[in-house]
């Protein structure tokens, strides 16, 4: 860069916080993961304070998460379970709001989005031999899309193609 040191460098910490996602801001990134589990750790060091914590563990590249009560309340809400071993694949979206307090203090935190993000499958077309021959021999396996469905969407005409080329 220029050599210069960014002053967010000083409040970088082994878990998410504000300057973790600032930096995503700036370079252009969604603040959109997946959790791949949920730990409850007891005695950990969070802030330069010991104490225990739910801890969320993502499938993306970014550190781990401490949940609040009240992002853990909407994390309950997506999951439809008060149990953190059911939050496990919960696609959220994290923000910045300026107006989180600590100890009647207004600090700033991570809170994660009311609503859920919708994750946006690609699209299964013919044009892509790999995956279109991959998706008849499911179709022939199974009889049915449901495992291609998981991962990509499919427009009725295509399935129907599918499903043809499969009974051939």
């Amino acid at each position: 860069m220029n050599g210069k040191t960014h002053y967010r460098k000083a409040y970088k910490s082994d878990h998410l916080g504000i300057a973790d996602l600032e930096e995503y801001i700036e370079e252009g990134r969604q603040l959109t993961f997946t959790i791949d589990y949920v730990k409850y750790q007891q005695n950990v060091s969070v802030a330069g304070r010991k104490g225990n914590h739910n801890i969320a563990y993502f499938k993306d590249k970014i550190k781990p998460w401490v949940i609040n009560a009240t992002n853990g309340k909407i994390l309950k809400g997506f999951a439809g379970s008060s149990f953190i071993e059911d939050w496990s694949g919960l696609f959220i979206q994290l923000y910045i709001d300026p107006t989180v307090k600590m100890k009647g203090e207004i600090t700033g935190g991570v809170r994660v989005m009311t609503q859920q993000p919708r994750k946006s499958k690609p699209e299964l077309l013919p044009t892509n031999a790999q995956q279109w021959g991959r998706a008849i021999l499911a179709y022939q396996r199974d009889g049915n899309l449901n495992s291609v469905l998981k991962h990509m969407s499919i427009s009725s005409e295509n399935t129907k193609a599918i499903a043809d080329a499969a009974n051939a």
